[in-house]
């Protein structure tokens, strides 16, 4: 006879895809016809902009467009010259267990750009493009809690809690805000823009209901020039917006991942000292709760034979989520004397992580992006890949999610054969841990255990074997755990070492 099994069903997704895909794009371009010739290229940046991902059977597909900019000193040694480019990017990625319906949370990164003159008229740019893809799939996932019976059967059930760390919703939401920057121009001059590059991030993030409200900054770097004299400036703009989720826990963990999908900067005004932002923003969000779970590991029956069916299942468990700050300092060498620095940005191009010594050790390459006045106040840019390294005590069978950000400004000065530089860069680190978990799936009754035949007798008297447990010998005898208790006149579950157990049988 089969036997009716109370089921838990859990509605949740499951990360089918981890990874990094980097793509390569170059492009030729000539100078507009109103710019003069290139003397020198001086620097070279861009800001990647997501225009489109989609999610099909067995992969992911992405697509952008990388907005540059270059800028180069003319044949006649004037202000700086600015050109730019748009290069579309795509890349995709195999993703075995996902479909269609599955979610995808991309986040784009610059990790390199630079520029070469071919002939004063004409230019190579080359982009390092990467994205960080995460892809989800949802499941039900339905796991047995007990068996309803009548007691002549004799059932005996063995369940266990735990607290399951699951993902609970994959969101996304598209919004668009404006500003007007107010830069800092001295009395009769104009400025002129030479780049702007976005970043956003989550500051605050608070589940109510089946609202996620969450707040961000997005910080907007501009250098521009006034009269042949190179300025910067760093623009902080606070947005907070609510986006509908799967009603979870209010103390739910909300991890968003926030990417520019297009940015319009315009100087306006009669003077030119007003900049009007356009800035469009995905946040993308991935919640995550605990679940206690009652599970059926194992049943028989006093009664009759049992056939069960047992499966095992990986379960996964918070163990820690934290944000780990390091400080940042470095001297770059220039070989040559810098007399100014006029800006200095850093991105993340990267984060890595490997296992030594039953640690994990987190590492992220941040791209370093300097412009700065050499010692005859020319213009001269610096490029460094600066790697960043950290430590995170994992325990066994535990898994680490890590993102790195540098939310603060960076300080940078000339100083003796180059420039110092200053900042802080945060590791954001969820460890958890899988647990593998026995569950019964099925279970039938067979027939009646026989009636006691003569010679077997009705108390069996018998050491504990190592690692048996009293949960076993019930089973083994086909009695229930309370009568071995009560022969023995024992309290709790621990058998004592040593003695000999008194097991009655049921008849």
């Amino acid at each position: 006879m089969e036997l009716n099994l109370e089921r838990e069903h859990i509605n949740s997704y499951d990360m089918v895809l981890d990874t990094s895909v980097y793509q390569e794009e170059t492009l030729e371009t000539i100078v507009p016809d109103a710019c003069p010739d290139i003397l020198r290229i001086v620097d070279a940046g861009g800001q990647v902009c997501l225009s489109g991902k989609n999610v099909y059977d067995g992969g992911v597909s992405v697509s952008g467009t990388i907005k540059a900019w270059i800028l180069y000193l003319p044949e006649d040694r004037r202000d700086l010259c600015r050109v730019e480019v748009k290069l579309p990017v795509t890349a995709q990625t195999e993703a075995l267990g996902l479909h269609s319906q599955g979610r995808c949370v991309v986040t784009p990164c610059l990790r390199g750009l630079d520029a070469r003159a071919l002939n004063p008229r004409k230019m190579l740019v080359r982009a390092d493009v990467g994205f960080a893809l995460q892809a989800f799939q949802p499941q039900e996932h339905a796991l047995c809690r007990g068996i309803s019976c009548q007691e002549s059967v004799g059932i005996q059930q063995r369940t266990a809690q735990h607290m399951a760390y699951m993902t609970a919703a994959v969101q996304e939401k598209e919004f668009t805000f404006y500003d007007e920057v107010r830069l800092s121009v001295g009395p009769g001059g104009r400025a002129e823009l030479l780049s702007a590059q976005a970043d956003a991030w989550c500051t605050e993030a608070k589940i109510i209901g089946s609202k996620l409200i969450f707040k961000g900054e997005a910080v907007l770097q501009i250098r521009y020039q006034v009269e042949g004299e190179l300025c910067s400036m760093r623009c902080p703009m606070a947005f907070s917006q609510i986006m509908e989720v799967a009603e979870t826990g209010e103390e739910a963990d909300c991890e968003l991942a926030m990417c520019v999908t297009d940015m319009e900067c315009a100087l306006a005004g009669e003077d030119d000292r007003t900049l009007n932002v356009t800035l469009e923003l995905l946040g993308q969000a991935v919640v995550r709760d605990q679940y206690p779970l009652t599970v059926l590991q194992d049943v028989y029956s006093t009664a009759c034979h049992m056939t069960v069916e047992q499966n095992t299942c990986s379960m996964h468990q918070m163990v820690e989520n934290t944000v780990r700050p390091q400080s940042v300092r470095e001297l770059l060498e220039t070989g040559t004397t810098v007399k100014n620095v006029i800006d200095a940005v850093v991105n993340v191009s990267q984060v890595r992580q490997g296992r030594e010594d039953g640690q994990m050790v987190l590492s992220a390459d941040l791209r370093l992006n300097i412009l700065y006045l050499d010692e005859q106040e020319l213009p001269q840019s610096l490029n460094r890949i600066l790697t960043v390294s950290g430590r995170l005590d994992l325990p066994p069978q535990g898994s680490c999610r890590c993102r790195c950000q540098c939310p603060g400004e960076v300080f940078a000065v000339p100083a003796a054969g180059g420039v110092e530089v200053r900042f802080n860069v945060e590791f954001y680190c969820l460890t958890t841990r899988q647990q593998a978990v026995s569950v019964v799936t099925g279970a039938k009754l067979g027939e009646p255990h026989g009636v006691q035949q003569g010679g077997q007798p009705s108390v069996v008297l018998r050491l504990a074997g190592p690692g048996e447990g009293l949960w076993d010998i019930a089973k083994a005898y086909s009695t229930t755990q309370e009568r071995i208790l009560q022969a023995n006149q024992l309290e709790g579950d621990t058998l004592p070492t040593g003695q000999m157990l008194l097991i009655p049988s049921i008849r």
